[in-house]
């Protein structure tokens, strides 16, 4: 059986003539009745009763009509999703995020694409940069808002936000709690919990370039890699943990917990820059549908706040 077969039978059904029948598919009628001859044998049954006078269904055709008109639609339904996911507008998209991503992106780009993009399905996974890199590298996520960007080709990159400040984080009774913050230099008496380098290099590498700096060491007590662990320890312990001020919320340090509290860090200020990266090749073209959202998204900030400035 053939797909061409079952638009031919259509049309016949539509015409019951096969003569305008041959002219809609512009079909000579032997080669129309060719075809129906072969769907018949490919089936078993006969389809079309034909006389010198007449061209009607059997009751066999008219229950196939049915099911045939079925599958021609689903057909036409492939080709135009097919079409709209190759053309970015419809399909799936798996964005990576973090917590300042969360809070300052993703509300208004999530919204433009629901109005613009609806047949596209996004799907969100919080995780921290070196976890994207990884899932975006192996085609787990298609694209990755992340702190830093990789410095290879394999990616490319677009900024987000620029010099996102770096805040010391504190359990409730630290003798830091109560103060608006701290010379990056005082660490230098503080036992420290920090996080792997490949969890997030771009934080850990502005984390210890502001140490040499201030021309100290930092003391490393504890490791953990999820911000939760961190909140945890320097709940119980006087441990100073980092983490970004975007993430920051009143009555605590937002998602990492009520009993750690955000204490800034001067002199100097570390900062990390949050990018959207995807891959060069083999990108998903939805890909490039959420990125003109983000564009979009931008332009009404910066207008905006030009309207207010004003």
């Amino acid at each position: 059986m053939e797909f061409r077969h079952l638009v031919s039978f259509i049309t016949i059904a539509e015409e019951l003539h096969f003569g305008r029948a041959a002219a809609r598919l512009h079909l000579t009628q032997p080669s129309l009745s060719a075809q129906l001859q072969k769907l018949e044998k490919s089936l078993g049954v006969r389809l079309v009763a034909r006389t010198s006078h007449e061209v009607k269904l059997t009751s066999a055709g008219r229950e196939f009509e049915v099911q045939a008109r079925l599958i021609v639609a689903q057909m036409d339904k492939a080709a135009r999703i097919a079409k709209a996911t190759a053309d970015g507008r419809s399909g799936t998209l798996n964005v990576g995020y973090n917590l300042p991503a969360s809070r300052h992106v993703l509300p208004s780009v999530l919204a433009k694409m629901c109005a613009e993009h609806p047949d596209i399905v996004v799907s969100l996974w919080e995780k921290r940069t070196g976890p994207q890199l990884a899932d975006l590298a192996d085609g787990t996520l298609d694209i990755a808002l992340v702190y830093g960007h990789p410095r290879t080709a394999d990616f490319r990159y677009h900024l987000l936000l620029r010099k996102i400040p770096l805040v010391a984080v504190v359990g409730k009774g630290h003798r830091w709690a109560a103060r608006p913050g701290v010379r990056f230099a005082e660490l230098a008496s503080q036992e420290c919990v920090m996080f792997s380098r490949e969890q997030c290099p771009a934080m850990y590498d502005s984390i210890f370039g502001a140490a040499a700096a201030s021309r100290i060491s930092l003391d490393v007590a504890q490791t953990a890699d999820d911000p939760g662990a961190t909140a945890h320890m320097v709940s119980v312990k006087p441990l100073v943990g980092f983490a970004s001020l975007a993430g920051a919320g009143s009555g605590g340090f937002g998602a990492m917990g009520a009993n750690s509290v955000a204490v800034k860090l001067v002199d100097p200020v570390p900062t990390i820059d949050l990018y959207a990266v995807w891959r060069t090749v083999e990108v998903n073209p939805a890909v490039f549908s959420f990125l003109d959202c983000i564009d979009h998204a931008e332009e009404a900030d910066r207008t905006e706040r030009g309207l207010v400035a004003i």
